[in-house]
């Protein structure tokens, strides 16, 4: 993953990216893509350190740039 070398994240909120990450993937359909989970992941991963913490926002957001990405 791109420019998260430096991100540091507590315990908590990894669980919170986590939940966030897993519902998204949840909403795809099968198969699923790992280019879709690695955008995913990415998107959670850069709202999370912009100080985001609701997993339903996480979530949303990422949703959002996959359908973005795909354009």
């Amino acid at each position: 993953m791109k420019d998260f070398e430096n991100a540091s994240f507590p315990p908590e909120v990894i669980d919170l990216m986590t939940a966030a990450l897993d519902k998204a993937v949840a909403t795809l359909p099968e198969p699923v893509h790992s280019r879709h989970v690695t955008v995913l992941a990415e998107s959670i991963l850069r709202t999370a350190n912009s100080g985001e913490r609701d997993p339903d926002i996480l979530t949303r957001i990422a949703l959002i740039e996959l359908q973005l990405d795909l354009r």
